[in-house]
């Protein structure tokens, strides 16, 4: 797992001093998006669920998001949000922050973006955050969910975003295509959008399949200077079912 994040991350660094420059829309970036669209296609947050995979419904105040999980790449954070899912922790929590075409974040129960605890706890009985389970996987594609931690490693805990955004500025694409990134993951951020600038900084576990109109609907609601919905936008309740096709 450290020699993956150590690759994505010097795959990803470089990315981020271009982030700034984000300009035109992708249609005018000159990828070349005649190859590798099978793989794009086939990228496991794009593949639906199966008969009796677990998922998670997310109601909201302003509709229901139904997302899929990836234990087997995540285990930890699935395992953590799944937990925190069944027994209601998440329930009546607002959207504390909300940036349209970037992010939109909740999680946590003071709805200050920083408070919220992990399920985990040490030998001693005290609540601990979890480490990071970065993965070559799973990409901040838009309808990601990822876990917040303040920007430092290791320090996951209730906190957790939506990815909203349909597009990638053309110069980010070129700078990701020019260090190297994966060709299908490219060609995926193009036609999809997403944040990768998060890519290595934040765990992603889940993935909206049904219910991105809800994720813009949040996005568009008024927010003051610091992003802060001027209505409180709420997750009224979560239920853990299985998929049923």
């Amino acid at each position: 797992m450290n020699d993956i994040k150590k690759c994505a991350g010097l795959l990803l660094a470089a990315v981020l001093i271009f982030l700034p420059g984000c300009g035109d829309t992708v249609e005018s970036s000159g990828l070349d998006t005649s190859k590798d669209e099978t793989a794009a296609s086939a990228l496991l947050q794009f593949e639906l669920p199966e008969k009796g995979d677990e998922i998670v419904c997310i109601n909201t105040s302003m509709g229901t998001l139904k997302v899929m999980l990836f234990p087997e790449v995540a285990p930890k954070a699935v395992e953590n949000f799944v937990t925190h899912a069944k027994e209601g922790y998440y329930n009546g929590l607002k959207f504390y922050k909300v940036q349209q075409n970037k992010c939109l974040y909740t999680g946590d129960p003071d709805g200050s973006g920083t408070g919220g605890k992990s399920i985990f706890k040490d030998e001693d009985g005290r609540t601990v955050t979890f480490e990071d389970e970065y993965s070559m996987d799973l990409w901040h594609f838009n309808g990601a969910l990822s876990m917040v931690n303040d920007g430092e490693e290791d320090n996951n805990g209730s906190r957790f975003c939506f990815v909203q955004s349909s597009s990638v500025s053309a110069d980010m694409l070129l700078e990701m295509k020019n260090i190297g990134f994966p060709s299908n993951v490219l060609l995926k951020y193009a036609g999809v959008g997403g944040a990768p600038w998060l890519d290595t900084k934040q765990v992603v576990f889940a993935q909206v399949y049904e219910g991105l109109d809800v994720l813009d609907a949040i996005a568009a609601v008024e927010v003051d200077e610091n992003g802060v919905p001027k209505e409180n936008v709420v997750i009224t309740s979560m239920s853990v079912e299985k998929y049923q096709g």
